[in-house]
């Protein structure tokens, strides 16, 4: 897999909006944060457009997001935030220059879609982790936001977590892949999807009914690609519905029936998603998970 250059003081990072509409006071303070990193910051220029939910038509967004592919002085895109839209722009990209000149993409829940492509299409790590939307002024330096700006400059670290009752134990090797579980089951049989073959799957959620969780869960596991994980990682599923008659389990019940029958480590209610505590990770690395009684722990590898 490429691994892009960890960044460092004086580098440019230009922030696009690749899906819904974003305006200047809802990232302004996380620019002030990546300039106190020691980082430039360069806008898209058609990034504060609007046409209807999305932060511009297909092709404002796609000529945003192009222009900091093909820059060699920007050295990491990250995007705004997520919502919808991702999916419509990614089939007018070129991605020629960023094989030549590699950098790190950041996001996460839409931008999945962007990980997968990278990951399995290019062979290119990305970062699944806090976007600019999220960054305030009470949180700049809560473990999400820290932890983003060690993984860009390179210091990424171990995470520690206490046990969940609904844990296998188990160790596994594997490259991590993955994202928002509605955007992997939209992508599911289509050029864009990903290959789940000896990987680490990370999923997580929100807003969702409970019964589609159960759609989506029994749709990776009838496509054979559970089956084929070394391991699971569950992140927050938040802010769940129910129907008027209610489905009888809850997503993380959801979630562990489906694959009680595989023999690797899953690990329920890890740091990651729409939630206070989402760290960020290295999508396309390698890393080792271990599930143990009292604890999981999922390390760095390379």
């Amino acid at each position: 897999m490429i691994t892009p250059p960890k960044l460092k003081p004086g580098d440019k990072i230009g922030i696009v909006a690749p899906a819904r509409k974003i305006e200047l006071n809802e990232i302004s303070f996380a620019i002030e944060v990546f300039e106190g990193w020691g980082l430039k910051v360069e806008l898209g220029k058609n990034i504060f457009k609007t046409n209807h939910q999305f932060a511009g038509t297909e092709e404002q967004r796609a000529e945003d997001f192009q222009e900091m592919l093909d820059n060699p002085e920007i050295k990491a895109i990250l995007c705004a935030r997520g919502g919808y839209g991702t999916i419509k722009i990614i089939k007018h990209l070129s991605f020629e220059k960023l094989l030549k000149n590699p950098k790190w993409i950041v996001g996460y829940s839409d931008i999945t879609v962007m990980h997968a492509y990278l990951n399995h299409n290019l062979g290119m790590k990305s970062i699944h982790g806090i976007m600019p939307f999220n960054i305030q002024k009470e949180n700049k330096e809560c473990d999400s936001v820290i932890s983003l700006k060690d993984t860009l400059f390179g210091n990424s670290k171990n995470i520690c977590i206490q046990s969940h009752e609904y844990n296998k134990q188990g160790t596994k090797n594997g490259i991590l892949v993955g994202g928002n579980l509605s955007v992997l089951y939209s992508i599911s049989g289509t050029k864009y999807d990903l290959d789940y073959s000896d990987k680490i799957l990370v999923i997580e959620d929100l807003d969702e009914y409970l019964y589609h969780i159960d759609r989506m869960m029994m749709n990776l596991k009838y496509g054979g690609k559970l089956e084929k994980l070394k391991g699971l990682i569950v992140g927050g599923m938040t802010d769940m519905h129910d129907n008027k008659v209610e489905f009888g389990k809850t997503a993380y019940e959801i979630i562990r029936d489906a694959v009680q029958e595989y023999n690797y480590p899953v690990c329920f209610d890890f740091p990651v998603g729409h939630q206070d505590k989402n760290l960020a990770l290295i999508l396309g690395s390698e890393f080792n998970l271990l599930v143990s009684k009292s604890e999981s722990v999922f390390a760095f590898k390379g």
